[in-house]
């Protein structure tokens, strides 16, 4: 997420009561998870094994939950629940409507239809020649291009599925990011997109989605790729152009897929794949799938 005018170290410290350690007007421009992070935003951190990551990140400023030494040319927030306060810092600067706000800040493209039954949130982009079928519900800040389709009972900006357990309860990381639907997009019946975090889901142009698809906080998907049924797509992963997914494969969080990969009906994908045709609970190159399929047989 990127403030709307840049914010001081010191400021940022007064919202959340931490204690800061750095130039008090060093710049802070939005905030960032470790996977996105850039110079100038603030990362959160809240266990040890995760500080070095954290400290050699990409971000400029480190939200953390024990006083450190502070690498150089960057700035500390000391805090005694980094999470409880990067959650404090989003919704501070990200007005969370939760569709109980009058509708304001609605953009709607000429020669766009939307059936009456479609819930809109606030702040929602909707381009030129778009169609919106009944009961779909758009989330605030939910940006879609021109020429796109989105099929009944579709769901766009849903909460983030990312949770602490804190007392027994699971606590939930509040989601100030937005989806963005690129051009010519087709998303099919009972489909469901998280939000980003902090930064923004996209759905690549001209990407196909069949019904009944889950897609995480996050995750981008590239140009051309063609999605089918119950796929589950975890967050933080890239698809690249031209990927094909076929029914029900699943996807573990942060991994990518290079462009022009298939991925065989109930792949599960659980690292970062190279260009190929895979299949398997675990996927694995389709060839080499079958040459074991070979062997068992031969065994009998």
């Amino acid at each position: 997420m990127t403030f709307k005018e840049p914010q001081t170290l010191k400021n940022i410290s007064e919202i959340i009561g931490a204690k800061f350690v750095g130039d008090e007007d060093f710049p802070v421009l939005g905030t960032n998870e470790i996977h996105m992070v850039q110079p100038g935003e603030i990362v959160f951190v809240n266990h040890p094994k995760y500080y070095e990551k954290a400290l050699n990140s990409a971000a400029t400023i480190i939200l953390i939950d024990k006083e450190v030494d502070c690498p150089q040319g960057k700035a500390l927030l000391v805090s005694d629940d980094p999470f409880r306060d990067f959650n404090k810092i989003n919704t501070h600067f990200t007005r969370i409507s939760n569709f109980t706000e009058e509708l304001h800040g609605l953009e709607i493209g000429e020669g766009t239809k939307i059936h009456s039954s479609v819930v809109l949130g606030n702040d929602v982009k909707i381009g030129k020649n778009c169609l919106v079928y009944p009961n779909v519900v758009i989330g605030d800040r939910t940006e879609i291009g021109d020429n796109v389709i989105i099929q009944a009972n579709t769901v766009l900006g849903g909460d983030a599925f990312y949770y602490r357990k804190l007392d027994g309860n699971f606590d939930r990381l509040i989601s100030v990011g937005n989806v963005v639907i690129e051009n010519n997009v087709e998303i099919g019946n009972g489909c469901t997109i998280d939000r980003g975090v902090t930064a923004s889901t996209v759905i690549g142009e001209g990407s196909v989605l069949d019904n009944q698809i889950q897609i995480g906080h996050d995750t981008v998907i590239g140009k051309r790729c063609l999605i089918a049924s119950q796929t589950g797509i975890a967050g933080c992963c890239v698809l690249e152009d031209e990927v094909t997914v076929w029914g029900q494969v699943g996807m573990a969080s942060g991994v990518k897929v290079a462009s022009g990969t298939v991925l065989l009906a109930k792949c599960g994908v659980n690292r970062d794949l190279e260009k190929g045709t895979y299949f398997g609970f675990l996927a694995e190159p389709f060839k080499e799938y079958l040459r074991k399929e070979v062997k068992l047989k031969n065994l009998k």
